[in-house]
């Protein structure tokens, strides 16, 4: 199945510059720290992916998405610690506190390294597709629904972090050495995480885009924009809008299990309420609605936030929550809208020129 399906040829021209630039370009005139900083933005912008196909396409506001991160970069990290420690040894941070003898039960299965990366994946889309059935079942939606899953991702960083013996705690799971045999310090095994990842979101975006234009696509829109006319053409908006919610869950959790390769940790700081904030402001202000705009609106503002929070830490947090105001307030469509708004001043202008009747040939 051809994956490009439908996309104009200016599309697929601007999929293949990608490519180029992700593949050849990048790993050429960044630095290995810069290339590093660079596979984490791309994990965010996987995310984005998700968010610009749930929220851009059916106005699902999903604002617990880092749930979904987290479950998929936990996956990924109690595979990876149960790696580090070798057969018979406990993870390190569970020999420090010195209250597990054994490896816990539910430890257990991610010491299959199949099981692990399945889980990467199916875990988030199955706690969406159970959490998704009840939200949608019940008819939740606007601003009640951004509430409810904002709320999961409180819960959720929480029990993490009372979880200490188990989880890390507040510290989380850190100080990942290896990926699947691969020694992580070094510079040539990280740059292989780093094509992983860009291939994985080049992926993602060929996957997502399929969708948005297939006969689904145009189902999720109809529901967004017209839910109770989708419901008496006799489909269920329930269940469309839980397959844009379980997708976008996926997404977001293949985001975080490569995220742990690539940074080396994962904590409740990194999947709370507002990283999951975070994940939708780089999608607002590139464009919900686009996925292009998603991507470089999400690599953006986590540039921005690893420039800027440096020198002002206490004050990024406010400049971001006044940029998701300002983006929503004054530029729904975000950046990717500005073409069009463009064009259709420059028509409308050009129509407006084109009606005025000169004062000699009317007469």
């Amino acid at each position: 199945m051809n994956l490009l399906k439908g996309p104009s040829a200016r599309a697929a021209a601007g999929f293949a510059g990608s490519a180029v630039v992700l593949f050849a370009l990048a790993p050429l005139v960044l630095s290995d720290f810069r290339l590093g900083l660079l596979a984490k933005y791309l994990c965010i912008a996987m995310v984005a992916v998700g968010v610009c196909l749930a929220w851009g396409r059916g106005g699902l506001l999903t604002l617990g998405q880092g749930v979904f991160f987290g479950l998929g970069g936990y996956a990924m990290a109690m595979h990876l610690k149960i790696a580090d420690a070798g057969p018979g040894n406990l993870p390190d941070f569970m020999q420090l506190y010195g209250t597990a003898t054994e490896l816990p039960w539910w430890w257990q299965p991610f010491a299959n390294p199949l099981f692990a990366l399945a889980a990467t994946v199916l875990l988030p889309m199955a706690v969406a597709a159970v959490l998704g059935s009840f939200i949608f079942r019940r008819r939740v939606k606007g601003a009640y629904f951004a509430i409810l899953s904002q709320a999961l991702a409180a819960a959720f960083a929480i029990w993490l972090i009372g979880q200490q013996a188990t989880t890390g705690g507040t510290n989380g799971l850190t100080d990942i050495q290896g990926f699947f045999g691969y020694a992580l310090d070094d510079p040539v095994n990280q740059r292989m995480v780093y094509f992983v990842i860009a291939a994985a979101l080049l992926l993602l975006i060929a996957l997502a885009r399929q969708l948005i234009h297939s006969r689904y696509g145009e189902l999720l829109v109809a529901v967004r924009d017209s839910e109770e006319r989708v419901r008496f053409l006799g489909y269920d908006p329930a269940n469309v809008k839980l397959v844009a919610y379980v997708v976008a869950a996926g997404m977001a959790g293949l985001a975080g299990a490569l995220f742990v390769p690539a940074v080396g940790i994962i904590s409740p700081a990194l999947i709370g309420i507002v990283p999951s904030i975070e994940f939708v402001i780089g999608a607002a202000v590139g464009g919900r609605a686009s996925l292009v705009g998603a991507v470089l609106g999400a690599v953006a503002v986590a540039w921005a936030k690893t420039a800027l929070s440096e020198e002002f830490p206490a004050a990024w947090t406010y400049f971001q929550g006044l940029l998701f105001i300002v983006a929503l307030a004054f530029l729904p469509g975000g950046l990717a809208s500005l073409a069009g708004i463009v064009r259709r001043r420059r028509a409308t202008a050009e129509e407006k020129k084109a009606a005025v009747i000169p004062v000699g040939e009317a007469a």
